[in-house]
């Protein structure tokens, strides 16, 4: 019996018999693992990131550009063995680490494909990709096995975090989440271009959202300044109809998007990317077609 309190949503939920709010069960479920070159420079690299991408998802936005795995559930189920196989694979094609997307509900058992893989001899660091939306207790299994957090930070208004997904109280969970990981990667290594420990936190801009916007990069900035880097985001793409949200059936704005950058800049932040006009393209997506998942 699996009983689930991994993520602030606190279901409760016998995972072993039925699903939480994350969508899946409890076996480990994935719907990709491959290079992936489309993350930050110092993740991807020349090489890629070696991303693994988990079905299910606790937050669940209705904006979500993987809605496909986040909000469907699409995926393969397989065993902690075949996922510490996973990752050796993606060290021998050339990954310059092993990014785990969207895997806070798969917490406990991904911990111990970590720690299996550390000890067989996996050279490469381990990135926790996350929403951000997950407990300090959960964060606490992964201590000395994640090597670089990257957390979102959506959004610092409660309106807009319970318009989008159904949660008002995500900024103050948010908040404490991103304390832990800075709390157990405290410094930056960087080694040939490429960051090996450490905290990035992405903020992606929403169409009609740059006030709040401002508000999160102002809370980074305040609470962290330059001890972590920051990930500025305008790669919003529309996918799918949201008639009772019409603002989101837009790009966000070059004029926006420049107003925060500079915002940021203003502030004095210094470790940061920026993102170019090409990212609002859906080709940007991944494929979810199993790539990496099955034993050849």
């Amino acid at each position: 019996m699996h009983i689930c309190r991994l993520c602030p949503r606190n279901c409760g939920v016998d995972r072993d018999v039925s699903r939480g709010f994350c969508g899946v069960g409890w076996n480990i479920k994935i719907a990709r693992a491959a290079l992936h070159m489309w993350e930050e420079p110092i993740i991807s690299g020349s090489a890629g990131a070696g991303t693994v991408f988990f079905s299910g998802c606790p937050m669940k936005c209705v904006f979500c550009q993987n809605r496909d795995i986040s909000l469907t559930g699409f995926g393969e189920e397989i065993s902690p063995e075949r996922l510490t196989d996973i990752f050796f694979e993606l060290e021998e094609k050339g990954a310059n680490n092993i990014d785990l997307v969207t895997p806070t509900h798969f917490a406990p058992q991904i911990a111990e494909c970590m720690e299996k893989a550390k000890a067989r001899g996996l050279k490469i660091p381990f990135v926790w990709n996350s929403d951000g939306y997950e407990l300090p207790e959960t964060l606490k299994m992964l201590e000395d096995l994640v090597d670089i957090y990257m957390p979102d930070f959506k959004f610092m208004n409660s309106a807009l975090s319970k318009r989008y997904a159904g949660i008002a109280n995500y900024s103050e969970v948010a908040k404490d989440a991103l304390g832990e990981m800075v709390r157990q990667q405290p410094e930056t290594v960087l080694e040939g271009g490429l960051l090996k420990k450490g905290v990035i936190v992405r903020h992606m801009l929403m169409p009609g959202c740059l006030i709040d916007s401002k508000r999160v990069i102002r809370y980074l900035w305040t609470e962290y300044a330059n001890g972590i880097y920051m990930s500025i985001m305008n790669q919003y793409t529309p996918c799918g109809s949201f008639p009772a949200m019409p603002e989101l059936e837009r790009k966000v704005t070059a004029e926006e998007y420049g107003s925060l950058v500079d915002y940021a800049a203003g502030l004095g932040i210094t470790k940061a990317f920026i993102q170019d006009d090409e990212t609002q393209e859906q080709s940007f997506i991944p494929q979810f077609d199993l790539e990496g998942v099955l034993q050849k």
